[in-house]
This record gives structure tokens, C-alpha cells and sequence, in this order.
């Protein structure tokens, strides 16, 4: 073989026979929480067992002969991620990791994105893994693992959140906190919020905007919630889960998803059913999400989102304290004997697109559409509820120069319009024994068309690598037309009111000290407009008197990583000075009316840590800490002849401190958490306080492998593991009428537990 010819030919048939049976996928690995690119990422073909590393840019090649090819991608700090390629072409891959370095997460929900670590804001994030260290049957509780944030909760569907005490003085819903869904508003237009219509394994992310927003979402006192749908990995899955727990739990959910390069949908259906601990509990919801994202050319993208629930709760309502200690489980005589609960049908339906014009501008408009169709017998009256809203939002974000200073600049509008319609009735279930509510003769009947606009601008500039301003703006103005179809009363309340227009600053600076390690500073004010429940009378009128509760929040503090990025610290002090303070005054049994009386103070701390320790491979043991102390008063406050100016705010706890460990080898994992929390004054008068309690959860999963495609995932849990009696809601200023003492309390369930297995197949 001498012959160089004949060489040549031989060595180029065996490159050519070499390429045919050794091609190769080329892909980037990036996190799935920052979008930035992951090096040294071990990529292993699992049918070859040969094995490369990914570039500090991502990058990646590595050889297959036939496709499909089980790739599997595994990095220290993120989670091991097994995925089947079928079709040649660049791969996009995520990992997801342990413990997000806080530092460097990419907050979506400020108008200008940008890293945690240098928004001049308190902001805090729950990761999936956040979600999925909680009972899933109670996704408003892992708010509770936010600094801040205090989470009352009667009942699955009579949940409060209040963020810095702002809130805590609603009587049965969530109020003064926007809220929004994929950028699509789950806050009505008079500025409630129900969060437990949403299913956790629909959840992806939550973005949690502590204090004073309107310069971002206008109404938004208490701060902004921002959620991310769940979305799918590269491929095709199908999930079935169920779970069974205390007092006849099921959970029932399926999920379907599929992602390639250009699309990507997620589907969930959910049914949730428990008889409850407490008389007269029951409760059943049904839900749907179908999330879908479509990558067009040029980089655009288009996205569907929709939720619809049916849900219908019985309401055991409040008891007195001697009722929380001997009969906790135990329904309010008058909503047991009424069979009192809520009903409804709620959807949501929203379209965003997002246009890139330039690399340096785009464009993001959503339009949206909700309905809520409700009834609701109470022992008082029959409510029954009709509630339509619809809207635009659509924002530009600009990356310039101005006078040499990388600036970013954000402005647009949002316009929302809602149609609300309420009817009381008489509720007769005292004339027809052990039957429960019957409707009765009509008592009101109103329409409202509210109308809600915002103008905003928000301006970031670099003065310097480590110097960072933002300042921004936010002008508002709500109307609404009152229509009074009840003529009986001889009382008509039809006409157009309007409440003043209000301009809504914000300013705030970051100063990085090194890399990862940044003080802040801010200062904003924010509003709230009166919810309708606030502004109905007990005989079902409009009390067009009411003025939108104002605010300022002045605040400073530190976020910082250390030890190489696994130990991660943040602390905050803040101020909140409100005006026009609204307060539900009772003046019957389960009756109030809303008024202004005053003004408060909000004075906190607010403190975070977390940290990662793996010892080796596959092995992470996870400890966090956050807390609050809370020092909130009245600033002025006279109520008729009583003057509780300087006394306590009721309904928040004085502190709350919440400790966790996490420890995980391979797919198994244990979640353990106590949250402590402070006394809680009960009045404005602060004659009586709840007793501080303590709970423990605790959680494990294990995942496993069945089939090659198949993945088996058990769980279990218990909550409240140490069977501590206590308050898990608080009505402030309950009135006892006649010789009924007050019905201040909600119980929190004793000692209770979960188990549930999931499936998880790849197509």
C-alpha cells in the first residue's frame, strides 16, 4: 500500500463512513432563572456513554449515530436533567438550579427587567422549587415563606394576604395587593385579588414587589404579585398526580406539555375536593390552564393564556375564643344553620405580543378578558354577584444613551374596564328548618362600569459601573357609573362619580459595593381605591363618599452573596406613612361599612437568608431564615368617641420568623419549616391579643425511574406536626350583639397529613 493515491482513498472512506455513523447535536445549556449560558456542563450520550463538557458560553457538540439520542446534562448547583432529542437542529437547554443564586435572578415583573441584586426595591422571589416544598393543596401558603408578607386563611377560599400591614384590615378578601398573571391582571378593578382559584403545578415562578407600586401598576398599596405560568421542557410529557390527605382530601391533576424551538404549551386540569376540618367546610374546585407560546420570525413571540375555575366552598365562618379552645372544630351557629357558602364560575382569557422593532426596542401588548359569575348565601342575605372586565396594556422599552449613560426607558398605558352587577336578597332558612339558605324577596339591586387608566414612564441610567439610578411615574384615574335598578327603596343612587386623579412618583438608587454586594435606597407612593364591598352599606347603597387610601414608602437596605455565591443575605428598613386611612366599621352582626378615619405608620424590618452546602455530587443541604418585626401604629385615628391614635394596628402579627431546612440526595428530598409568629392585636383598642404560635411542616418526595420513559414520583406530609391550637385568621373588631360574645377567631387545622404519587411520561 504504497501508493499515495490509493491511501488517500482509503483514509477519506473511512472519514466519510465515520461521519455517517458519528454525527453530531450542537446546543447551548443556559439557567433556567437567569437565561445566561452554563459552563462545564457534563453532557453525557446515554446510549454511547460517551461524554463532553459545555463551553464557559454554554456551548456544546457531542457525537450520536441514530436519533432519537437520550442525552443527559447534570452541573454542579443544578438539577440533573435527562431529555430525549428527535430531530436534528441547535438545542436550547435549561437546568434548573438548586438554590437560585439570588444575585444574579432576572426580576421579569419590573417594567425594566434587570438583576435582583441592583433593583433599588425589596423584591423576593419563590422559585418552583419553592412551590414544591409546600402541601399542594395550598398555594397562598408559601407566601408566608416571603418577609413581609403574613398570609390569614379562615379557609381554602377565605384567604388574606397583607404585604407590610397593608390589607390587614379587610374583612374577607385580599385587597390593596395587584396582582398579575403573565402580565394579565388578576386584581379586579376595584381592587380585590383571590389567588386560590390558581393550581401550584400551574405556577412556575412568583415575583413578590414589597411596598408602594403604583409608579409601575398603578392601584397597589400594598405591593405587586407577579406569577408565571408554568411552561413546558424541550419535548413532549403527559402527568397524572393524585394525592390523599385528612377529612377526605383528593387531588386529582393532568398535565400535558410540549416544547420545541418555535412552541411551546403547557395544559392543566385540577380537582381539588376536602370535607374540611372544621362544620359546615366542605369544598370543591375545578380548574383548567392552557398556557401557549409561540416564537415568530424576527424574534417576536405571541402568548396565550387562560385559567377557568369552578368552585364552590361551604363558609363556617368565625368563633368566639371559648369556641377556639374547646370546639375549634365547630361552624358560627347562624352560617351552619344558614348553609352558607360561596359559589362561582371564574375565567380569565389574555393575548400578549411582544414585537421587536430593533435590538434596542420593543413593544409588549397584552388584551384581556375576565368574568366571574358568583352566589353567595349568607345568613344576613343572599348575595349574587355578576362581574365582567376587559383590557389593554401595552408598554415600549427603549435602550438608549443619554449624555453618554447607558439609559433604559419604559413608558405605555394600560386601560381596564369593568362591569359589575350585585343583588341582595333575603335569605329565609330560619322559615324552612334544616334546609339551609332559601332565596327570598329582592333587597338591592346595582350596577357598576368602572373605568381604570394609567399612564406610566419609568427611566433607568448607569452613572457608573456600580452607581445605578431609576426614577418613575404613574398617573391614574378611576371612574365609575352607578346605575341603581332597585326602585322600591325609593332611594336612587344612579349617577357618574369620580375619584380625583392621582400622580404616583418613584425614585430610587443602587450603589454596588463589589460584585453581588449592593445597598439601595428608595422612596414611592401608592394608592388604593375603595373596593365595592367597602363602599355598600348594610342596606345595599353606595356610599359615594369614600376617598382612595394614599401612601409613602420610604426604604434602605442591602442584598448580598458570600462564600463564593452559596450563602445570600438581604435586609430591609422601610416606612410607609398612609392617609385616608379605609377602615370596615361593624355596625351588625357580620355587617359593616367602610369609611376614612385616619392615618398610620408603618415601621418594619425585614430580614433574608439562604445557604447551599454540597458536600458532593447529587447531595445539597439547603438552611434559609427570613423574618419580620413589625412596628405598626395608628398615627391618628379617632373612632366616634374613642381615640386610638399611637396604639397598635390589629390583624398583624408584632413578628414572624420562618426557619427551614432542606436537605436532597439524588431525586430525594425532605422540606422541613417552622414559622413562628407573634402576637396579634385583635382591636383598635389592643384590649386583646391571639397567642403566638409556632408550626412545623414537613415534607418528602423520591422520584425514580420505571421505564425508560417513565418517571414515578411519591410524596407525603404532614402539617401542623407538632398539633399546635391556634388562630390561622383573626376577625379585628368583632362585636358581640345581644349576650353573643365576639367571633374574633378562624382555627387553623390541628395536626394533619398528605400522601400522593405522579407519573411523568416522555413521548
Amino acid at each position: 500500500m504504497k501508493d499515495p493515491a490509493k491511501v488517500f482513498l482509503i483514509i477519506s472512506i473511512m472519514f466519510y463512513l465515520g461521519t455517517i455513523n458519528a454525527q453530531q447535536i450542537e446546543g447551548i445549556v443556559k439557567n433556567t432563572s437567569t437565561e445566561l449560558p452554563v459552563g462545564n456542563v457534563i453532557v453525557q450520550n446515554l446510549d454511547s456513554q460517551t461524554q463532553v463538557l459545555s463551553a464557559p458560553n454554554g456551548a456544546f457538540q457531542i457525537d450520536y449515530k441514530t436519533l432519537p439520542v437520550d442525552l443527559r446534562f447534570s452541573a454542579s448547583g443544578f438539577e440533573s436533567l435527562n431529555i430525549q432529542i428527535k430531530e436534528e437542529g441547535v438545542v436550547n437547554i435549561y437546568l434548573i438550579p438548586l438554590l437560585e443564586n439570588l444575585s444574579e435572578v432576572i426580576i421579569r415583573g419590573t417594567h425594566i427587567p434587570g438583576e435582583l441584586h441592583r433593583i433599588p426595591a425589596a423584591v423576593s422571589v419563590l422559585s418552583r422549587q419553592d412551590l414544591e416544598k409546600t402541601d399542594p393543596t395550598n398555594f397562598a401558603q408559601a407566601f408566608n415563606n416571603v418577609p413581609g408578607v403574613y398570609v390569614n386563611q379562615g379557609a381554602l377560599n377565605t384567604t388574606k394576604l397583607n404585604i407590610r400591614g397593608v390589607g390587614a384590615r379587610s374583612q374577607y378578601s385580599t385587597n390593596r395587593i395587584q396582582a398579575y398573571f403573565n402580565g394579565f391582571p388578576l386584581t379586579t378593578a376595584e381592587g380585590e385579588l383571590t389567588l386560590d382559584d390558581i393550581d401550584p403545578e400551574a405556577i412556575s415562578r412568583v415575583e413578590v414587589i414589597k411596598g408602594p407600586a403604583s409608579s409601575l401598576y398603578g392601584a397597589g398599596l400594598g405591593g405587586v404579585i407577579n406569577l408565571f405560568a408554568e411552561e413546558a421542557g424541550r419535548g413532549t410529557t403527559a402527568s397524572v398526580n393524585t394525592l390523599f390527605g385528612s377529612y377526605n382530601m383528593t387531588r386529582k391533576s393532568v398535565s400535558a406539555s410540549h416544547g420545541s424551538d418555535n412552541t411551546n404549551v403547557f395544559i392543566n386540569y385540577n380537582d381539588l375536593q376536602t370535607d374540611g376540618f372544621r362544620e359546615n367546610g366542605e369544598y370543591e374546585r375545578k380548574s383548567l390552564l392552557a398556557n401557549v407560546k409561540l416564537q415568530t420570525a424576527g424574534g417576536n413571540s405571541l402568548n396565550f393564556l387562560t385559567n377557568f375555575t369552578r368552585l364552590k366552598a361551604f363558609i363556617p365562618s368565625s368563633i368566639t375564643e371559648e369556641a377556639l379552645i374547646n370546639s375549634p372544630e365547630s361552624a358560627a351557629s347562624n352560617w351552619a344553620a344558614a348553609k352558607g357558602f360561596e359559589s362561582y364560575d371564574r375565567g380569565m382569557l389574555g393575548v400578549s405580543y411582544e414585537h421587536l422593532f430593533s435590538p434596542t426596542l420593543a413593544n409588549t401588548t397584552t388584551v384581556y378578558l375576565n368574568f366571574r359569575d358568583a352566589y353567595e348565601p349568607r345568613p344576613f342575605d343572599i348575595l349574587k354577584e355578576e362581574r365582567v372586565s376587559a383590557g389593554a396594556r401595552s408598554r415600549f422599552n427603549l435602550e438608549t444613551a443619554v449624555f453618554e449613560k447607558l439609559t433604559r426607558i419604559s413608558f405605555g398605558a394600560e386601560y381596564y374596564r369593568e362591569w359589575y352587577e350585585s343583588g341582595t336578597f333575603e335569605n329565609l332558612y330560619r322559615e324552612f328548618e334544616n334546609i339551609g339558605s332559601v332565596l327570598g324577596s329582592r333587597l338591592s339591586n346595582n350596577e357598576q362600569d368602572r373605568n381604570y387608566s394609567n399612564i406610566f414612564a419609568q427611566l433607568e441610567m448607569e452613572l457608573s459601573a456600580k452607581f445605578k439610578i431609576e426614577t418613575g411615574v404613574n398617573i391614574n384615574s378611576t371612574q365609575y357609573r352607578l346605575t341603581d335598578l332597585f326602585v322600591e327603596d325609593e332611594v336612587d343612587q344612579t349617577g357618574d362619580y369620580k375619584f380625583k386623579t392621582i400622580l404616583s412618583p418613584r425614585i430610587g438608587a443602587t450603589y454596588e459595593l463589589q460584585r453581588g454586594k449592593n445597598f439601595y435606597a428608595s422612596v414611592s407612593h401608592g394608592f388604593s381605591t375603595p373596593t365595592v364591598a367597602e363602599t355598600l352599606t348594610p342596606e345595599g347603597q353606595i356610599n359615594t363618599d369614600l376617598l382612595p387610601e394614599t401612601g409613602i414608602n420610604y426604604e434602605a437596605g442591602f442584598k448580598g452573596n458570600w462564600l463564593g455565591n452559596n450563602l445570600y443575605t438581604e435586609v430591609a428598613f422601610y416606612s410607609i406613612q398612609i392617609e385616608d386611612l379605609l377602615v370596615a366599621q361593624r355596625v351588625a352582626e357580620d355587617r359593616y361599612i367602610g369609611r376614612n378615619a385616619g392615618k398610620t405608620t408603618h415601621n418594619g424590618v425585614e430580614m433574608f437568608i439562604n445557604y447551599l452546602y454540597v458536600p458532593f455530587e447529587d447531595f445539597s443541604i439547603k438552611p434559609y431564615f427570613n423574618a419580620s418585626f413589625n412596628f405598626f401604629e395608628f398615627k391618628e385615628f379617632e373612632d366616634r368617641d374613642n381615640n386610638f391614635s399611637g396604639n397598635k394596628i390589629p390583624g398583624v402579627p408584632e413578628s414572624t420568623v420562618n426557619l427551614g431546612l432542606d436537605i436532597s440526595y439524588g431525586s430525594f428530598s425532605i422540606y422541613s419549616n417552622l414559622l413562628a409568629v407573634g402576637e396579634i392585636p385583635l382591636n383598635d383598642a389592643n384590649s386583646l391579643f391571639t397567642n403566638n404560635y409556632k408550626l412545623v411542616n414537613l415534607k418528602a418526595t423520591y422520584g425514580f425511574e420505571v421505564l425508560k420513559n417513565l418517571e414515578i414520583t411519591v410524596s407525603g406530609g404532614v402539617n401542623n406536626a407538632l398539633d399546635d391550637k391556634y388562630a390561622s385568621s383573626v376577625l379585628t373588631n368583632a362585636i358581640g350583639f345581644g349576650a353573643a360574645a365576639p367571633r374574633y377567631y378562624y382555627p387553623g387545622n390541628p395536626r394533619n397529613y398528605y400522601t400522593g404519587i405522579g407519573g411523568t411520561f416522555r413521548f
